[in-house]
């Protein structure tokens, strides 16, 4: 029996919500277990809160890069340090890369489970447990899910979850009721990414929000991070667009997104960390993909024990949530625009009549899953 537990994810926004259910199925089979997640710093709001969750070792990775190789060598080790004081008996570290091996190693764990090493295929005789088995074409959420059927466990149930504060849950109320927009009767747009690669049209964003404004009569609420080249991108779209949409770009932290989509009727957007907490509310989303494989990122519906997304490209569903995407030989390339260019092109020329369609269908499915 497992005392303490470690699991780690040096990865982005969206991998570590996708983590979720692996924390609530360890939580269930070690009730009396303590917890830990080790992620890279920015990525703790999809964790904290979490009822699973005991503690968070945050890895300070972008301040950490910037140093000279002598104090990142101190901050490395410290880091590691800290984590072989805690003594845990299970690491499972879900990290592709030697980062995540490495502390694993380091952690003096009795067990760990891990990705093997593609670079350093020594580390690889340290890991107890390695996953490799049946992992290509799955979704992210079975894949983390595999270390407890390595465990010899059942996986008790497989929904992606975050939480937040009340306080947060007040202030979004209060921010709609300032818009005098009601609960469930607005659409939450988030049109950009980090990765402007993922993005659509700007002259397709602003239709979008017309259509739901105008023919649809449905207020559109605008979210996007506090990040320059996102900002810009929202400049643009909303001088194309003929109606005029909410734009809270830039003012909402992660966990106060989330509340405010939790009230949405339904989300549309490109995929990105939204999409995926979309998901986890368990509010409809029409998700515009171009490069990014379906199969291993969909938006998981809650509902389901089993990934509906079996096709390599094209338009999928997975209950309640569809994704559009081109039936291009090229597509998902899984690359940073077509030729590495940022572009996608893919995304670029999406049919503005059939994202209609989907609008309608997905606002469909936002009422009939309100009542």
């Amino acid at each position: 029996m497992y005392k303490k537990i470690l699991v780690i994810k040096f990865m982005h926004i969206g991998d570590v919500l996708l983590i979720t259910p692996l924390l609530k199925n360890l939580k269930h089979h070690f009730p009396h277990a303590k917890i830990d997640v080790a992620l890279n710093e920015g990525t703790q709001e999809m964790i904290s809160n979490h009822p699973a969750v005991d503690h968070i070792h945050v890895y300070q990775r972008s301040s950490i890069k910037r140093l000279p190789f002598i104090k990142r060598f101190i901050h490395e080790l410290y880091f590691i340090r800290r984590i072989r004081r805690e003594k845990y008996d299970l690491v499972i570290n879900l990290t592709r890369g030697d980062r995540g091996i490495v502390t694993s190693i380091f952690s003096g764990a009795d067990t760990i489970i891990s990705f093997p090493s593609d670079k350093n295929v020594f580390f690889n005789h340290f890991i107890g447990h390695p996953i490799t088995s049946s992992i290509q074409h799955k979704h992210w959420v079975d894949i983390n899910l595999k270390a407890i059927k390595i465990l010899g466990k059942e996986i008790h149930e497989k929904k992606v979850e975050i939480f937040w504060p009340t306080s947060i849950e007040e202030k979004i109320k209060n921010l709609l009721h300032k818009y005098q927009i009601k609960q469930k009767e607005f659409i939450h747009f988030h049109p950009v990414s980090r990765w402007l690669f993922k993005c659509i049209d700007d002259n397709t964003s602003a239709a979008i929000i017309d259509f739901c404004q105008k023919e649809l009569g449905l207020p559109v609420l605008i979210t996007a991070a506090p990040v320059d080249e996102e900002l810009d991108k929202i400049k643009k779209i909303l001088i194309l667009c003929k109606t005029t949409p909410i734009n809270l770009s830039g003012s909402l932290t992660l966990k106060e997104t989330a509340a405010l989509n939790r009230q949405s009727l339904a989300y549309i957007g490109v995929d990105t960390s939204i999409m995926h907490i979309s998901a986890a509310n368990d509010i409809p989303v029409l998700a515009f993909f171009g490069p990014s494989l379906p199969y291993a990122w969909g938006p998981w519906d809650n509902d389901s024990m089993e990934s509906g997304y079996h096709c390599l490209r094209g338009n999928q569903q997975m209950g309640k949530h569809c994704i559009l995407q081109k039936k291009w030989p090229c597509v998902p390339c899984d690359r940073k625009g077509c030729n590495n260019s940022g572009i996608s092109d893919c995304l670029i020329q999406m049919d503005f009549d059939e994202i209609k369609k989907h609008i309608v269908k997905v606002v469909k499915e936002g009422r009939e899953n309100g009542r």
